[in-house]
């Protein structure tokens, strides 16, 4: 848990449209081209920051440890291409949970004792932590749901406290789910769900789910995980139920076991849909979940914008405007499962065998 002084690479552009994209060499170069091209044009930038001297503390408060892919380095990107570079005029202090929430309060109070310049929270726990920890540090959330019901701001479009950031409506978004992951197994009439009553804003995922149960005539087996010793239990009960499919719903907890959840799953034979596409990418069947390319240059957006002077209060907070469908074929040719070929024309992305 310390400063990371090296700049990375973006390993994911977003998407401009409902084009599948599948995963090959050709996608790898043009990763590489756009990469490139950010660095080209984040070069200036840091040549002017690195003139002026200043280097600024980003703290990262997150379930797990930052990694060569996915969502922390989307972020040092995103900063890159606005002209933040780590080891010139910028040091990030990454904190991560080790997939236990309860440790939240604990690291948020040390980027506290750092001075930090912005404090980032990539989940809803991290920020309820973070604005416990203080009340004059920037804090921007990353698609914490609902943050008005959650006590961290006042309103979306002034949040008048030191919180800011993107949102998201978790009900809408676990209907979503639920529906997707209905028309990849049609015949299922009894869908479990897993959640977590620790989570801040599953109980209003839960609501959407069961909302949407209840349009699609499914018979919903509602699951309490707390830890990951509750897996092998969950998984049980959905066998003796004999559910038909799974609803995760996005958590810490599942994010750090994401790849034990989808071995469980096959184990099973359970087709499964996940929140972000780093479930898909462990190997789960499908994936819904804000396009985290764009989240996070939304999210670099409002660091830039409070380095330079702005302030939380005054920052209307955002919801996502791009959401990302993943299909993973691999896992479903494992499960014998035939997606539907109206089903998978819309996704965003499909992993092929």
């Amino acid at each position: 848990m310390v400063a990371v002084t090296h700049a990375l690479v973006d390993s994911r552009p977003a998407h401009e449209g409902r084009m599948i994209a599948i995963s090959s060499p050709e996608v790898s170069r043009r990763t590489f081209v756009a990469t490139l091209a950010g660095g080209l044009v984040a070069a200036p930038l840091a040549a002017e920051a690195q003139q002026s001297g200043k280097v600024w503390r980003i703290g990262v408060l997150s379930p797990g440890p930052p990694t060569r892919t996915g969502s922390s380095e989307l972020l040092r990107q995103s900063l890159r291409e606005l002209g933040y570079v780590e080891g010139l005029n910028l040091a990030i202090e990454w904190r991560d949970a080790e997939g236990k929430t309860e440790r939240f309060d604990h690291l948020a109070a040390e980027l506290v004792r750092l001075k930090v310049d912005v404090i980032v929270a990539t989940v809803p726990g991290a920020t309820l932590a973070a604005k416990r920890a203080t009340a004059s540090i920037p804090v921007v959330m990353v698609n914490t749901p609902d943050p008005v019901q959650l006590g961290l701001v006042a309103s979306l479009g002034r949040p008048g406290g030191n919180v800011t950031g993107t949102t998201t409506l978790s009900a809408d978004l676990s209907s979503k789910q639920l529906e997707l992951l209905k028309e990849a197994v049609p015949r299922a009439v009894r869908i479990a769900v897993l959640w977590n009553p620790d989570n801040p804003w599953h109980a209003l995922a839960l609501k959407g789910a069961e909302a949407a149960g209840r349009s699609l005539a499914v018979q919903l087996q509602i699951l309490e995980v707390r830890g990951s010793e509750g897996y092998d239990r969950a998984f049980e009960a959905m066998t003796r139920k004999r559910a038909g499919a799974l609803l995760v719903l996005a958590d810490p907890l599942t994010a750090f076991h994401r790849t034990r959840l989808a071995e469980l799953a096959a184990k099973r034979h359970l087709p499964a849909m996940y929140g972000p596409r780093e479930y898909a990418d462990a190997g789960g069947l499908m994936s819904y979940w804000a396009h985290l390319a764009d989240l996070y240059r939304r999210v670099a957006s409002y660091v830039d914008r409070i380095l330079k002077g702005a302030k939380p209060a005054d920052l209307p907070i955002e919801q996502p405007t791009k959401f990302e469908f993943v299909i993973n074929l691999k896992t479903a040719k494992a499960l014998g499962l035939t997606i539907p070929p109206a089903l998978l024309s819309r996704a965003d992305e499909v992993i092929h065998p």
